[in-house]
């Protein structure tokens, strides 16, 4: 369908495969179904495969030799994807004719950087962590040695290119600033969260009963199932908590990696404490995180955003979370900390909220309150529908 006249057009370059209910997806969605309400037109381009979402205006690019991106994470076909996304890229502007490019991720700068060139359409980036950080996360490369360093010189230059680039934390804009990106280039918007829908609700009870849940003392966790959102972590904890509350359990959420798990848990002889369903659609989420007592995020990474804490503390759930600045940044005063990437930790502190339920209670009402007072969407929109109509001159679209 083509714009209207009038209003202001955004082309979203998202190179991944949109849409597939975790975080960084979310943000995306959440972005443009919030700027629609605001009178703004916006067209998604991205890979060839994903979900499509209603009310949201999606394009694909080719499949290229049969190349596909996995689940997540970096891949070798991820370049030949990027060259067919750029290619839609540049049919989709010349048909819908932006005043403004939105580029996600690392690789959406270099895609966008090319569009403006060739247009001179205004280019804001929307980043989710560090490119080098999420490298090493997903084991691509070592933390350290001549990749690494030459992936943050790539870093360093791919951040100079955007008229403007928005950063999911206060730390990530830091991160930028230590890069040498001029702070008043940099704006940090949250991600937030729709605090209609998660919000605090009973527990259905015929989900929980086909679960098998009924009288037990539920520790929710919903996210990407890898080793770098503390998964493993999170397992070696499992024994440690149910020797000093049997009855605890764990439901486990998310994919791509639900049967590896499912073996280890069994491996590991902790399967009557622990439940993995697989993936929950995001529309879901709600439904499945009121079964918990307690929700836990011992993710690993030091950079990346943490979106799925924000679901956690608008529906009233008190949160244990790795002691990292993003984390601190999002829970705050009312969030318990547990050194990133100790079992025994995680363990005591889950331990500690279920031996004081009133307690916990309060730290979920407390998070609630945070939630819907610094981090519903509504507010993060407006500011971005600022920063768009601040960028985009009337004149700025793609010729006809």
């Amino acid at each position: 369908m083509r714009a209207g006249a009038d209003a202001l057009r955004v082309l979203v370059i998202a190179p991944t495969p949109f849409f597939g209910d975790r975080g960084c997806h979310v943000r995306i969605y959440e972005e443009v179904r919030g700027i629609a309400a605001r009178g703004v037109e916006t067209r998604v381009l991205t890979y060839p495969t994903g979900s499509d979402v209603e009310g949201v205006s999606i394009a694909r690019a080719s499949a290229w030799l049969g190349a596909e991106a996995g689940a997540l994470g970096p891949s070798w076909s991820r370049p030949l994807l990027d060259l067919s996304l750029l290619a839609a890229c540049r049919r989709a502007a010349a048909r819908f004719r932006p005043h403004l490019l939105h580029a996600h991720l690392h690789e959406g700068i270099v895609i966008g950087w090319v569009l403006r060139g060739l247009y001179g359409i205004p280019l804001v980036a929307d980043l989710q962590g560090s490119l080098a950080a999420e490298l090493a996360d997903h084991g691509f490369i070592g933390a350290g040695g001549a990749p690494a360093r030459l992936i943050a010189r790539i870093e360093r230059w791919l951040a100079g290119r955007p008229d403007r680039i928005v950063v999911s934390s206060v730390h990530g804009a830091s991160l930028l600033a230590s890069l040498g990106v001029p702070p008043e280039t940099v704006e940090a918007l949250p991600d937030g969260v729709d605090v209609e829908v998660f919000r605090p609700r009973p527990a259905d009870p015929g989900l929980a009963r086909a679960l098998d849940l009924d009288g037990k003392r539920v520790i929710v966790f919903l996210g990407v199932l890898t080793g770098y959102q503390g998964v493993d972590v999170l397992l070696d904890a499992v024994p440690l908590v149910i020797r000093a509350r049997p009855d605890a359990h764990f439901l486990i959420m998310g994919y791509p990696n639900e049967a590896h798990y499912r073996r280890l848990v069994r491996e590991r002889g902790i399967a009557r404490h622990v439940t993995l369903p697989g993936r929950v659609p995001y529309g879901d989420a709600p439904r499945w995180l009121a079964l918990g007592e307690i929700a836990v995020s011992p993710k690993q990474s030091l950079t990346e955003a943490n979106g799925k804490l924000l679901n956690y503390m608008a529906c009233g759930l008190p949160v244990v979370a790795s002691d990292t600045p993003v984390n601190r940044e999002l829970l705050g005063g009312a969030g318990v900390y547990a050194r990133a990437g100790d079992a025994h930790a995680l363990a005591a502190r889950l331990t500690e909220l279920l031996a004081n339920p009133a307690a916990s209670l309060g730290r979920g009402g407390a998070l609630r309150r945070r939630a819907v007072e610094e981090f519903a969407w509504s507010a993060i929109i407006d500011r971005l529908e600022r920063l768009y109509r601040s960028l985009a001159a009337p004149g700025a679209a793609v010729p006809s």
